[in-house]
Parts: C-alpha cells; structure tokens; sequence
C-alpha cells in the first residue's frame, strides 16, 4: 500500500530528519524527512519562522558539504586548502538559503513513497510520488540516499522527473567558473551575493 505524506522538496538538494539514535531504511528516513518539515510548513509559523526552521532540518540530514564537493566537479582539485575551506563556508550559506527560501512557499503539498531500489551499500534510491491538484500535474521524484552510515543517512540528491538537481547545479557552477578563466572567486561572489540578498 503507498503511504502517502506531506511533500517537502522540489530542489536539491536536498535535500530531512535523521534519527541518529538507531538505524533506519532510507524509506523510513524520507517519511521521517517529510514529516518533520510538513510540521514546520503547516504550523502556523510566520514565514522567517520557517526558514529557520527548514535550515535546521537541512543541517540535520542534507549532506551540504558532500553535494558542494560534487558541485565543484574537476574544479575541486584546482583550490587550496583555504580556498575549499572558503568555498564550504560560502556553499553552505547558499544552499541553506535556497533551500529554506524555496520550501518556506509551500504549504501540505501530499507525496507518496513508493518504493526503495537499494543500490549498493552506499546509496538506497527512494521513488516518490508528488500528488498532483488542480493546478498542478503529477510529478515524479526519486531521492539519492547516502547509507555508508545507516545509523546517519543522508539525502545527496533529488532526481525530479529524471533530473538531477545535483548533477544540473554542478553544471551551471562549471559554466560560470569557466567564463571567468577558471577563476574560483567568480563562482563564490555569486554565491556569497545569492547568499545576502
């Protein structure tokens, strides 16, 4: 039988609660996710109250620093110790910006967890369903699961009707560092500016 529960994402990444107590499915893990950010969208917070809150979850369960390390892609290897120490700092910021902003607007949208295809013993792929309304159609969401520590499980992307958010960010950060002579500091200011909007 689906269960069905309260949709929280439509970005990256991902993007969850983490019971660290015991280990977990990865399944279980997205409901808990979902059920933990479905409180903070429909409890009658103001809107900032909400962005703080969708960060914390973030922290919680988003592995941040694995998805900005992919992000870089071969650019990684180009900085410096105090570059990619810079780089995280500035890359959190931004994701935990986007990623509250985004989910703050919405409010009990319903998906359905289908099914888990365990991958290896690394990574579980969780298929989801995003209910669809009046206004908007059904979609088709599957979450990469980090499981390496099933006792940490950890979202590391979102494939949204077959598009990776992960492998998308990681091509639009190639494209502004390789306009800028492969200069990293281009890729930070827009993130650092994102970030203080």
């Amino acid at each position: 039988m689906k269960k069905i529960f309260t949709f929280v994402v439509l970005i990256l990444i991902s993007f969850n609660f983490n019971n660290k107590a015991f280990s977990i499915e990865a399944d279980v893990f997205v409901q808990s996710t979902v059920n933990r950010a479905a409180k903070t969208l429909g409890g009658g917070l103001t809107k900032v109250e909400r962005i703080e809150k969708l960060k914390e979850i973030a922290k919680d369960t988003v592995d941040i620093t694995g998805i900005g390390f992919y992000s870089l892609g071969k650019h990684r290897k180009n900085l410096s110790k105090e570059q990619l120490e810079n780089y995280k700092i500035v890359f959190e910021a931004y994701f935990l910006k986007s990623f509250s902003s985004r989910l703050a607007e919405y409010s009990n949208p319903e998906i359905e967890v289908n099914s888990k295809n365990i991958i290896n013993a690394n990574y579980t792929i969780v298929s989801s369903t995003l209910v669809a309304t009046d206004s908007r159609p059904e979609v088709k969401i599957e979450w990469r699961v980090y499981t390496k520590d099933p006792d940490n499980l950890l979202i590391r992307d979102l494939i949204i009707e077959g598009l990776s958010l992960a492998r998308t960010q990681k091509e639009e950060f190639s494209s502004i560092i390789n306009s800028n002579d492969g200069k990293i500091e281009a890729l930070l200011k827009n993130l650092s500016d994102f970030s203080a909007k």
